[in-house]
């Protein structure tokens, strides 16, 4: 496994050291689930690329926003507090972020290579993003800048 997966063991090890048990619980979750993911994809001994772990990453922020907004629909705070704690940990996972000019440049350039036009062809422009910005934008967003320049 890459970096990421390398660092997440070391960040395991600091956290039971330092008995911090909200990091401990998030990074065990995520282990868990980049673990699934690999023998869901080719057995016990398959691996994962830096990819598809920024994208189980992304899974489990999402699956903990999702979370908070159902915990604040129902006045439980104090759970919503420990989701927002848990992501606040699964982001120093996931790689820098692209700025909105950096953004704009790779649609522009992605709409003018696909030939794009219509919103028809905003699969194929998709494709290219998803494999350029290799996890450093999220789909929905890639998705909406896409939109506003095939409308």
């Amino acid at each position: 496994m890459g970096s990421i997966s390398e660092q997440l063991g070391e960040d395991l090890k600091s956290a039971m050291r330092a008995k911090d048990t909200v990091t401990l619980n998030t990074l065990r979750a995520l282990k868990s689930a980049v673990k699934n993911a690999a023998i869901a994809k080719g057995g016990a001994g398959a691996e994962l690329d830096e990819g598809e772990v920024v994208g189980i990453i992304r899974k489990q922020i999402k699956q903990r926003e999702d979370s908070i907004e159902q915990y604040e629909k129902a006045n439980r705070a104090e759970l919503a507090d420990q989701e927002r704690a848990e992501i606040a940990v699964l982001e120093n996972y996931l790689p820098a972020g692209l700025s909105a000019d950096e953004l704009a440049e790779l649609v522009d350039g992605a709409v003018a290579e696909a030939g794009a036009t219509t919103r028809a062809d905003m699969g194929k422009v998709m494709k290219l993003l998803q494999e350029r910005t290799a996890g450093r934008v999220d789909g929905k967003t890639l998705s909406q800048e896409v939109m506003k320049r095939l409308s």
